[in-house]
């Protein structure tokens, strides 16, 4: 007589013990989703919260219909998300070369060393207004403030990934004769990538803070102008609009890597 207790049994029961644990998650946070709104809602009709500050989701999606249908929405959400896109290329990129270089002279990296722990400690957002002033006002200055908001905190992290890379790896590669760029290649790089992805996802957000910040100063377009337009006329519908939009893209922005997270989990 065949057991139930196969591995083949086994495993298709631990697979359908994870679906059904991903859709009781899900289940969750549906209704605290739903929950969430309904409250919202419910508080703003009774006047439990002052309607005219914290407005209402049937106000939120009416505007929203209502921007979309004259697609000036769809212009600033463009606008900020194309912004937001470029800096954190350019902030991730730039922060893991700047690793590699750290990695590759022991010797920069102790010069540099005393520069990126005050860098790190330094509100960036107060560079703001530096930027604007030396490349001018506008869409430049707001692409370096999405990703100087990032350069150094990503550095930091991954250089402290690389060199945290088991020796014994390294050494049997040196066995091999393997160059630097070999190592670095073959074993450091590689053996980083879960960090990688770590630094990935928290740049989703600091890219974003960076680009808010820029588009508050400078900007005539995009979410960050509408947020601070909807401040200035008191239309907080407005503001929550933004804030809603912001939401959904920059979740769409997280899950991206994590696909690209699962990918490369995959293929290594």
């Amino acid at each position: 007589m065949k057991s139930d207790h196969t591995p083949e049994t086994l495993h298709k029961e631990y697979v359908k013990a994870l679906k059904k644990e991903k859709r009781i998650i899900f289940l969750y946070q549906a209704i605290i989703f739903a929950g969430f709104f309904l409250l919202w809602e419910t508080a703003s009709r009774l006047n439990w919260i002052d309607p005219l500050i914290f407005s209402s989701p049937l106000k939120v999606l009416s505007l929203l219909a209502e921007k979309a249908a004259d697609g000036s929405l769809f212009s600033n959400v463009g606008i900020t998300v194309f912004e937001t896109i470029l800096g954190f290329l350019i902030g991730t990129l730039a922060g893991v070369l700047l690793a590699a270089v750290l990695w590759w002279s022991p010797r920069i990296s102790s010069i540099l060393d005393p520069y990126l722990v005050v860098l790190n400690a330094m509100p960036k957002v107060a560079l703001g207004p530096i930027l604007i002033v030396a490349l001018g006002p506008g869409f430049t200055s707001i692409i370096a403030m999405g990703s100087i908001i990032s350069i150094i905190i990503t550095t930091i992290v991954i250089y402290t990934s690389f060199k945290e890379v088991d020796d014994n790896y390294l050494k049997v590669l040196k066995t091999f004769g393997a160059s630097k760029k070999q190592l670095f290649k073959e074993a450091v790089l590689p053996a980083s990538f879960p960090v990688i992805i770590s630094a990935l996802k928290v740049n989703v957000g600091l890219s974003w803070v960076g680009v808010m910040v820029g588009e508050f100063l400078v900007s005539a377009k995009g979410l960050g102008y509408l947020v601070i337009y909807g401040f200035q006329v008191f239309n907080f519908t407005l503001v929550f609009l933004s804030l809603f939009v912001i939401a959904i893209v920059a979740t769409v922005m997280y899950k991206a890597v994590e696909y690209l997270e699962k990918k490369l989990v995959k293929y290594r």
